[in-house]
């Protein structure tokens, strides 16, 4: 698609350029007197936390922004392919695919040897990440994420808005009631910022209060909360931008180091014609901050012309323009228990996002760090708000998106290094240029934790079975359920299994059959089905709420060697009678497809079979035989609470 010929316009992407509005400043409502989930920000993290409780109707959620309305243009724009897999499980991954630039190759670009004031290309190359996901990295402008994320929320069965033009002022934490689940012990106050209602002040109590207010999160400082880190000594600006120029490698993601003028690295935005810069700035000394060079985007615009010379860049409108400075700081914790309180303690409060870690925007790791910790948390938070988990599952959001943040923060301090070519503010005789061929080797060593994908977290109840790993190589523990194309037996359809973890708070088996018979009763895995229909202790008889269907609480696929079977053949609960008129649910049963075998791609035994447990976030839980009925039970036992 191409879009901005004519200069930039914000909105929906699939109105065309002469038509296209900016969103419209929404109307100004109360905010609710109480809620079950209160957000704070409407960025990635917000929005994201916001769009997963709106899958659940009986959980009241209120989102409250400072902002008069939506975002209008993009500051994090470079979308992961993990974060494009999350989308997917919002039912939003084919708009985001449709619309963004997809990110194909890096160029690398340096002084000349033969003409050190002229820059020229050292190398082409393939992008590192291609090839670790069904989706391409890719970059759209942030505010178009946002709208996906706002208008899942309006279509929902919540029918939730956020509400904008409120600056957070306090929250106060009932300790009394922080471990009474019934309880509502934050209460938080605003302010209204919108002309009708300036400095009108509203109260909201809550059970939960998530922070996504950004980097100087109010929700972060009044848990008493601290960021740690590196204060920042680099200062970049940032633009995009519409123009003409000689250079070849325009619409390529580039990165270019001058002999005597710093850095750029330039990112193609969507649409065809939109780029982003980073350029490099001087040096910022300790007691100041980037606000304080005083510069303009003709100033950015100058330094970017001396650093592609001898390439011409003739700018014909900036979009947008900021200056940032380059500082790694991380939240002691994610949550408002004492640090070295156990999992009994039930965390009332949390922060997300920028309001937990801040960094540099190069690596392109804020949007897509920021969004994850919310679908991290909002599964966790809906099972033990509807009661179906015991509330110690909240913990583990600060232990496993903690871990994600530091290893964030270490790429980040890395990477920032390597781009900053210009002395620093501390050493002023440094002179050493770093050699593009380290960017290029930092790329693609960190190519899985740049795309999401091999983000894995800490060994858990809910992260186990390492000693049947062996069983699915391909489907490791603790990182996202790598998606693999299979083919539907009830009619032959193509069908990534990944896609069918939709973001509905439900857990996942994927049975993976040996060698066996699946028709013989005696076979192992016909047994494994029988028991978690029928068994008292199956976790898909005894986490199912009485009435329901029985793929409400845990969903269940099985996949085979084989196609010549026939669904009447195959146990009933592979194809269960559901809803109000008990009709078959035809789409829970596949074989793998004989030209790209999804055994040999993922690793998975071919005589024994597995089950392969998947978190409501996609990510692997555990691995376990196919025999292993009481393994499988204890699992489930182990947090979620009995519905019968």
């Amino acid at each position: 698609m191409q879009y901005h010929l004519n200069g930039f316009k914000p909105g929906n992407y699939q109105v065309p350029d002469a038509v296209r509005k900016p969103y419209p400043t929404p109307l100004i409502e109360d905010l609710p007197s109480d809620v079950d989930v209160l957000i704070v920000g409407t960025g990635p993290a917000g929005l994201t936390m916001a769009r997963q409780m709106a899958e659940f109707a009986d959980i009241r959620t209120c989102i409250v922004d400072m902002a008069a309305g939506p975002l209008l243009f993009g500051r994090a724009d470079g979308i992961s392919c993990r974060t494009i897999e999350i989308m997917e499980a919002f039912n939003s991954s084919e708009m985001v695919v449709k619309e963004t630039y997809q990110l194909k190759q890096n160029t690398f670009w340096e002084p000349d040897p033969s003409n050190p004031s002229h820059i020229r290309r050292k190398e082409k190359i393939a992008d590192a990440r291609a090839g670790l996901s069904e989706f391409t990295h890719g970059i759209v402008n942030q505010a178009r994420l946002h709208e996906l994320l706002t208008t899942g929320m309006e279509n929902s069965v919540a029918n939730l808005r956020p509400h904008y033009s409120r600056e957070f002022i306090d929250l106060e934490i009932d300790e009394s009631l922080s471990q009474d689940m019934g309880a509502h012990p934050i209460t938080a106050t605003f302010k209204r910022t919108d002309s009708a209602g300036e400095g009108k002040i509203e109260t909201v109590k809550a059970r939960f209060i998530v922070g996504c207010d950004g980097g100087r999160s109010g929700v972060r400082k009044s848990l008493g909360i601290t960021l740690e880190g590196d204060s920042a000594n680099k200062a970049w600006g940032v633009m995009d931008i519409l123009l003409n120029t000689d250079f070849p490698d325009i619409r390529v993601k580039s990165f270019i180091q001058s002999k005597d003028h710093g850095a750029v690295m330039t990112i193609p935005r969507e649409g065809g014609y939109l780029i982003r810069f980073y350029v490099e700035m001087d040096s910022i000394k300790k007691d100041k901050r980037a606000t304080d060079i005083k510069v303009t985007e003709q100033d950015l615009i100058a330094k970017a012309q001396q650093i592609f010379h001898p390439y011409t860049l003739d700018v014909k409108e900036v979009a947008w323009w900021s200056i940032y400075s380059v500082g790694q700081r991380l939240a002691d914790r994610f949550d408002n228990r004492p640090s070295d309180c156990t999992d009994k303690v039930i965390p009332r409060a949390f922060v997300a996002g920028d309001a937990c870690h801040t960094h540099s925007p190069k690596g392109g790791w804020g949007l897509n760090t920021s969004l994850p910790d919310t679908f991290n948390l909002g599964w966790k938070m809906a099972a033990v708000l509807q009661g179906r988990s015991h509330p110690k599952l909240l913990a583990t959001y600060s232990t496993e998106r903690r871990k994600v943040a530091n290893q964030l923060i270490n790429a980040d301090r890395e990477l920032s290094k390597l781009v900053a070519t210009r002395p620093t503010a501390d050493d002023a005789s440094e002179q050493a240029r770093i050699d593009t061929a380290e960017i290029e080797a930092f790329m693609k060593r960190q190519s899985g934790f740049v795309a999401g994908t091999s983000i894995e977290y800490f060994p858990s109840y809910i992260c186990t079975g390492q000693d049947h790993q062996h069983l699915a190589t391909g489907f490791k523990i603790g990182q996202r359920f790598h998606s693999v194309e299979a083919t539907r037996l009830c009619d032959g359809r193509s069908q990534h299994l990944g896609h069918l973890v939709k973001a509905d708070g439900r857990w996942r088996l994927f049975i993976f059959a040996g060698n066996e018979d699946p028709i013989d009763q005696s076979s192992a895995f016909y047994q494994c089905v029988d028991f978690l229909a029928h068994a008292p202790a199956s976790p898909t008889v005894k986490y199912t709420a009485k009435g329901a269907d029985a793929d409400a609480c845990i969903d269940t696929y099985a996949v085979f060697q084989r196609q010549d079977l026939s669904m009447p053949d195959l146990h009933n609960f592979l194809w269960p009678a559901k809803g109000k008129y008990g009709l078959r649910d035809y789409e829970k049963v596949f074989h793998t497809p004989p030209e790209n075998d999804l055994y040999d791609l993922r690793g998975i035994d071919r005589k024994q079979g597995c089950i392969v447990v998947v978190r409501p976030d996609q990510h692997v839980a555990n691995i376990v035989p196919v025999k292993a009925h009481q393994e499988l039970a204890a699992f489930f036992d182990n947090f979620m609470i009995a519905q019968s």
